[in-house]
């Protein structure tokens, strides 16, 4: 079994005063820290791990797998936004008004929502998507190419959360899984409390697509009115996609299975993901809605959904959640 390491990190950048960051000064500055150490180690990647430019010259990895199995990874958000099985079929979805300037979150594939998941305090579902991430670890498996990126806490962080933290994102690719393990440690002197998922946006016939495994879960569900969530039970077998849908899962099931419409039937399996939530936006995206359906991994706030508050962390305390997609 050949095994091969690197470890890249950024250089912190500290301007005086935290709370008057300029965001897209300070955004533009690391991201050109980050494109600059991307072309240094292009010629060191590990086999199946290759650094690239990706859309908007923002940097990207593919990870390859020996079997045919394919997956791109952009630093920016940490966002994975495809997952090719060796038939070369792409089971993530990544919407047409997707921008990759490195300036709105990426609008599709696997977005992270952290601290935060939904509107609150902060901005949209945190700021773990809008900013870069950087690669600490990569190595092959037995042809299983395995990425290890990194978020640590920084001024535009601290200008909305300030709390010092990180995150470990580790992806490992499979010819018919994929597979991430998120591990969040509190290395502040206080304690911290947050919300996360992990925005899942799937390829699929909407109108064909259905879940099942949620049979007899608690229900949020968040229309019309998402200020004020109208409690509920799920009586279906196979929950499906006939129009609006944003619901929230309280005390999911470790495994859930999606039929895309498309031919295929995906196990969502995960630990330490307490919730689960489904969402497709129908007419308000006329543009893209039919392509695609959300299935999220979610640790939420059981009293209200859309808040920080769920995972309370002690100063130098993780918590750990894993998440496996896969296909028969």
């Amino acid at each position: 079994m050949a095994m091969a390491s690197m470890h890249i990190s950024l250089p912190t950048l500290t301007p005086p005063n935290l709370r008057r960051v300029n965001r897209y000064c300070l955004q533009a500055q690391i991201r050109s820290s980050v494109i600059a150490m991307a072309s240094s180690y292009k010629e060191i990647a590990t086999s199946g791990v290759k650094v690239t430019d990706g859309e908007g010259n923002l940097p990207k990895v593919v990870l390859t797998g020996s079997n045919g199995s394919e997956a791109d990874v952009y630093l920016f958000g940490g966002c994975i936004t495809s997952w090719k099985v060796p038939n070369g079929k792409d089971l993530l979805f990544v919407r047409p008004d997707a921008v990759f300037n490195g300036q709105k979150p990426i609008s599709g594939g696997v977005p992270h929502c952290f601290p935060q998941f939904g509107p609150g305090p902060m901005q949209q579902h945190g700021f773990a998507r809008n900013l870069d991430w950087s690669i600490v670890d990569s190595e092959n498996v037995q042809g299983d190419p395995v990425l290890t990126l990194e978020l640590k806490d920084g001024p535009y962080s601290r200008a909305m959360w300030d709390f010092s933290f990180q995150a470990l994102y580790k992806i490992t690719l499979q010819t018919k899984s994929l597979s991430t393990e998120l591990v969040i440690k509190n290395t502040d002197s206080k304690p911290f409390s947050f919300s996360t998922a992990l925005h899942t946006y799937f390829s699929a016939s909407a109108q064909a697509a259905s879940v099942k495994g949620l049979k007899g879960r608690k229900t949020l569900n968040k229309d019309p009115d998402p200020k004020n969530p109208l409690e509920g039970k799920e009586e279906r077998d196979a929950v499906t996609f006939p129009g609006f849908v944003d619901c929230v899962y309280l005390d999911a099931p470790r495994e859930l299975h999606l039929d895309n419409g498309l031919g295929d039937i995906i196990s969502i399996k995960n630990t330490n993901w307490s919730d689960a939530v489904l969402w497709n936006p129908y007419l308000t995206m006329d543009a893209c809605y039919k392509d695609f359906v959300c299935v999220e991994n979610a640790q939420l706030n059981s009293l209200s959904s859309c808040q920080i508050g769920n995972v309370l962390l002690e100063p130098g305390n993780t918590w750990t959640a894993t998440q496996q997609l896969s296909i028969n």
